[in-house]
C-alpha cells in the first residue's frame, strides 16, 4: 500500500471504530436520512451527531446534500466495499502465513524419543 492508501485506511477504520458512527452508517446505508432525524435517535447533542456524521463523511463512507434547510446523508456502498476489500487482503496475508507455518511443521522431522 502506498501512503495515500494507508491514510485512507486510517480514516476508514477510525470512522468505523466508534459504535455510534457504525449505527449511523447502517442507517444511512439503508436509506437517506436528515442529520436532524439521525440526531433524534441518539442520547447526545445535535452537534455531537453532526461531528460523527462529519467523520463518516471525511472517510468517504457517507455523502451529504442540502435540500432546503435540511442536510441529507446517504451511505456510500462503494466505500464500504473498499473496507471489505482491505480486510480480505489482510485475511489473505494471514492465511498465507498460517499455511506457511503448517508447511514448516509438516516438514519438520519428529523430535527424538527420550
Amino acid at each position: 500500500m502506498n501512503e495515500d492508501d494507508e491514510d485512507r485506511a486510517d480514516a476508514l477504520f477510525h470512522a468505523l471504530s466508534d459504535r455510534t458512527r457504525r449505527s449511523i452508517l447502517r442507517r444511512v446505508l439503508a436509506g437517506e436520512h436528515s442529520v436532524t432525524a439521525l440526531a433524534a435517535d441518539y442520547d447526545m447533542s445535535f452537534a455531537a451527531v453532526q461531528k460523527h456524521v462529519a467523520v463518516l463523511e471525511k472517510a468517504g463512507l457517507l455523502t451529504k446534500r442540502r435540500s432546503g434547510r435540511q442536510q441529507l446523508a446517504s451511505g456510500d456502498v462503494t466505500a464500504v466495499r473498499s473496507v471489505q476489500t482491505m480486510l480480505a487482503g489482510i485475511e489473505q496475508i494471514w492465511r498465507g502465513r498460517i499455511a506457511r507455518v503448517d508447511e514448516l511443521l509438516a516438514s519438520d522431522p519428529a523430535p527424538p524419543s527420550p
